[in-house]
């Protein structure tokens, strides 16, 4: 039987995503009350700007008082897409005092702050679900939560910025320079006026903290993550990618240390295999591939940002935390049990691509491979082209720690017929 009363919900933000969560809240209202069981109700909406015609939603619910809206005691759940760190964490945990479940998509403030907002929903009782931070409209909170609950995870590699890997496709593709790439990004609506937090990886590096601390049942803070960045990534890394069988992503990459003792969690451009489905993924589109010791390989794909794909998101959380409510229950909360020590960046292993510039005479190469030797680095391939007394070596690595490999660039820097680093690349997914 249906519950009449309705279930109330307050939405602080009204932007790209918050105005199509009204609207599919509006249109979908009939099919929503039955999957929930009771109706849903948009009782007020904050914002900054209350003079703006928002069109499908009653000015009378428009409010620029978001604290007043979320101490309402009639308030069921509070969805937050405002983003940032604050008011919305005070208006989060203001909300959870004052009896309501929260739905946010807020994946900087998750990453800053989700075990002091998980313990804050924890002890008020009420659920904190936040599917729409990670990957847009693709269900993967959800099933590292829950569905993967019962399996270990070992690694988490994904392409997580949809604008991040237009331009990476579009350099590969076209052969584009990154600046051209960037500047078409913008021109379409991917790219930010100012893409900071995309290229520069901090975006990815957000979502890589949470996905990090669902997938080890380990608290991992947005510090923890390493971060490079793609605005270094160069049409001759394309084309030498190309020579390898690669291509070139930016990836967040999460994963379990082989004793599992340890964990740990990193952001930046790598090549990888054209043979692994994360090669393929082009525009856009996010995808995630996990492995698990008992599911195996996972890959989940999807459109990773936008208005409706990110209201999807929500609404779905929005629903489950709605049925929790009626049954008297919460959701899945916290879950660091495991509190795995974070490595840092310096014990990663994995292999490398470098490109040198160097004098085109003889013993250049063995002087360099000297190098790689007395720091235990292993080399894998070797390839070098030289013209009027320069030349370029390219050598690829076995698999080496983060920290001998800086070592072996300190010391190639040091040689008098090394004309220069011209760039150092990881390669993943093999």
């Amino acid at each position: 039987m249906m519950r009449t009363r309705p279930l109330k919900v307050a939405l602080l933000g009204c932007g790209v995503v918050g105005s199509e969560v009204a609207r599919i809240m509006t249109t979908h209202a009939e099919d929503l009350a039955a999957r929930i069981g009771a109706p849903v109700e948009l009782a007020g909406v904050a914002v900054r700007r209350p003079a703006k015609v928002r069109e499908g939603i009653d000015s009378a619910l428009v409010t620029t008082d978001a604290t007043a809206l979320v101490k309402r005691g009639d308030i069921d759940v509070v969805v937050e897409v405002i983003g940032g760190i604050e008011p919305a964490r005070t208006l989060i945990t203001t909300a959870f005092e004052h009896g309501a479940s929260v739905v946010s998509a807020n994946k900087a403030l998750l990453a800053q702050d989700g075990a002091a907002l998980h313990a804050a929903a924890e002890e008020h009782g009420r659920d904190l679900y936040y599917e729409a931070a990670v990957a847009g409209a693709i269900p993967l909170i959800r099933p590292l939560r829950e569905s993967l609950a019962g399996d270990k995870v070992n690694r988490v590699l994904g392409i997580v910025n949809g604008t991040t890997n237009f331009i990476l496709d579009k350099m590969d593709s076209t052969g584009a320079g990154y600046q051209e790439a960037l500047d078409e990004a913008t021109a379409l609506g991917y790219a930010e006026a100012d893409p900071t937090a995309d290229v520069e990886g901090f975006d990815a590096a957000a979502k890589a903290a949470i996905l990090a601390g669902i997938a080890f049942h380990t608290r991992v803070r947005l510090d923890d993550v390493y971060r490079e960045g793609m605005t270094e990534v160069t049409s001759a890394d394309f084309a030498s990618a190309r020579q390898m069988g690669c291509t070139i992503k930016l990836l967040a990459i999460c994963e379990r240390a082989a004793d599992g003792g340890s964990v740990t969690a990193r952001v930046h451009p790598a090549m990888i295999p054209l043979s692994h489905p994360l090669a393929s993924v082009r525009g856009a589109y996010n995808a995630v591939f996990v492995e698990s010791d008992a599911a195996g390989q996972l890959m989940f794909y999807g459109p990773g940002a936008g208005g409706a794909p990110t209201a999807s998101a929500v609404l779905g959380d929005l629903v489950a935390v709605c049925r929790n409510r009626l049954s008297g229950a919460t959701g899945p909360g916290d879950s660091a049990y495991a509190q795995l020590r974070v490595s840092p960046m310096g014990e990663v292993v994995t292999r490398y691509h470098i490109s040198l510039d160097v004098a085109d005479k003889p013993g250049v190469l063995a002087q360099v491979a000297t190098v790689f030797a007395e720091h235990g680095v292993s080399i894998d391939t070797v390839r070098q082209q030289g013209k009027d007394g320069e030349a370029s070596l390219v050598v690829v690595t076995h698999r080496a720690s983060d920290a001998s490999l800086n070592g072996v660039v300190e010391a190639l820097r040091s040689l008098d017929t090394v004309r220069g680093v011209a760039s150092i690349m990881r390669v993943e997914g093999e």
